[in-house]
């Protein structure tokens, strides 16, 4: 960046009175890391970077070569729409770089970084538009809900409706377009949707997202979850992965021929997506109570197989219409909102890419409703199922080439070993279901 540039970058937030600057980046699980500079620090970080102790974050460097630098992305540069007046702060997502200047593997956002330019020498730009659902309960110790809506419910104006009309307002206010939002399946569940953009820029996006949909949830006095399963007996919370890849500031995933309008490309992106469903799962669903949500009878996708309007499928193709050929797209229904954007976003990409090289063929759409199918009619036309845990989740991924190349190898063996100790520590726990069940009759 020029020294022209920076000098404007600081000059914008010096106009708006902004003295505090925070710095984020994402460890490999996905939590969000800040550290906080004054106005006075910003072109001097921009410039060389912030110093910080890798050894000390989730993923990043072992003690003998723990020094990292956290360098501003000036493109990402935003005021914090909740702070006002005199207490204005800025925000600026950072690239993570070592001492020499060189992009540090491990982190997430290189990650993508590299795989967006992967599909760059293929000649596409990768587009994603995410839907996260999340639940308002009453605190962080409880379930206690705030509305008992349904899908598409008009609720009478509760707190629930203006906590999510104020996140709406927060987060066009800090740059992020919004769809649209609504109520979701679940009591007091919800859903706001993203204006589809750039790999990078959403991924940047869904970080702001999930903070600003819990900040907005505490400063009115109750608590928001991205926790993909929080209720036995009610609807899970997913994030439904909208994508496309475009060419030449085209939609390379149209085809005006094709019955469905799918291209070639695109349905061999869709291919590779199903192909490597079950190695990506790990990324995608990432935690040991995303396999609570990943079970049939609650709209979560378990099968793997495509269609275009029915949702036990997989992979959703959303139906064509006139004159939105920019529109078309494939929609991934098994990723929870809990994932780390970066990471989750870099495997669908790299299992679309593969597809495309490899040419892999499409199988038929699934028409009928998978759930209602015997085991033996999904094995006749060869669907197969995602993992059903975590531990199985990460074996296949221990097996992936694929994944192994698109998070890099530092990042693919520190997140299985991250894994395998979270399944252990669950797995040899005694659970409140096993003790009310088993302890006055064994």
């Amino acid at each position: 960046m020029t020294q022209e540039r920076r000098a404007l970058a600081v000059e914008e937030i010096r106009s708006k009175g902004v003295e505090f600057i925070h710095l984020w980046f994402t460890d490999v699980l996905g939590f969000l890391k800040t550290f906080v500079i004054t106005i006075d620090e910003l072109e001097l970080a921009m410039t060389e970077g912030m110093g910080f102790d890798g050894s000390s974050i989730q993923g990043f460097a072992r003690i003998q070569e723990s020094d990292m630098v956290a360098l501003p992305d000036p493109s990402t540069l935003r005021i914090l729409p909740w702070r006002q007046g005199s207490d204005l702060v800025a925000v600026m997502f950072c690239d993570v770089v070592t001492p020499d200047g060189n992009p540090y593997p491990g982190d997430p956002r290189q990650v993508l970084r590299r795989n967006v330019a992967a599909a760059k020498e293929m000649g596409f730009d990768f587009y994603i538009g995410p839907e996260l659902e999340y639940y308002y309960f009453k605190d962080d110790r409880s379930t206690k809900l705030l509305d008992q809506g349904g899908y598409f419910d008009m609720t009478t104006r509760d707190l629930a409706v203006d906590l999510r009309k104020e996140t709406v307002r927060a987060l066009n206010g800090f740059g992020i377009q919004v769809e649209y939002s609504h109520h979701e399946v679940g009591p007091s569940q919800h859903e706001i949707d993203l204006r589809y953009d750039e790999a990078l820029k959403m991924a940047d996006a869904v970080m702001a997202y999930r903070l600003m949909v819990k900040e907005v949830a505490q400063l009115n006095g109750v608590y928001a979850t991205f926790m993909p399963k929080p209720m036995y007996g009610e609807a899970g919370s997913g994030m439904h992965v909208h994508q496309s890849l475009f060419r030449d500031g085209q939609n390379a995933f149209y085809d005006p021929s094709d019955e469905f309008h799918l291209s070639a490309t695109a349905r061999a992106y869709v291919a590779g997506l199903l192909h490597h469903a079950p190695a990506i799962c790990a990324v995608t669903n990432q935690w040991v109570n995303s396999y609570k949500r990943l079970v049939s009878g609650y709209e979560a996708p378990v099968y793997i197989c495509w269609a275009h309007r029915n949702r036990s499928a997989l992979v959703r193709v959303p139906m064509y219409k006139p004159g939105k050929e920019k529109a078309t797209r494939v929609e991934l229904r098994s990723p929870d909102p809990a994932c780390n954007p970066y990471l989750a976003f870099s495997v669908m990409l790299a299992a679309g890419l593969d597809g495309i090289r490899r040419g892999l063929e499409l199988p038929p759409d699934v028409t009928d409703d998978v759930y209602e199918m015997s085991a033996e009619e999904r094995a006749r036309l060869g669907i197969g199922q995602l993992p059903e845990s975590l531990n199985e989740a990460i074996n296949r991924m221990e097996q992936s080439e694929l994944v192994r190349e698109a998070l890099g190898d530092q990042v693919f063996h520190w997140f299985i070993r991250n894994k395998r100790m979270e399944w252990t520590d669950y797995r040899t726990r005694v659970t409140r279901w096993e003790r009310d069940n088993y302890l006055a009759i064994l």
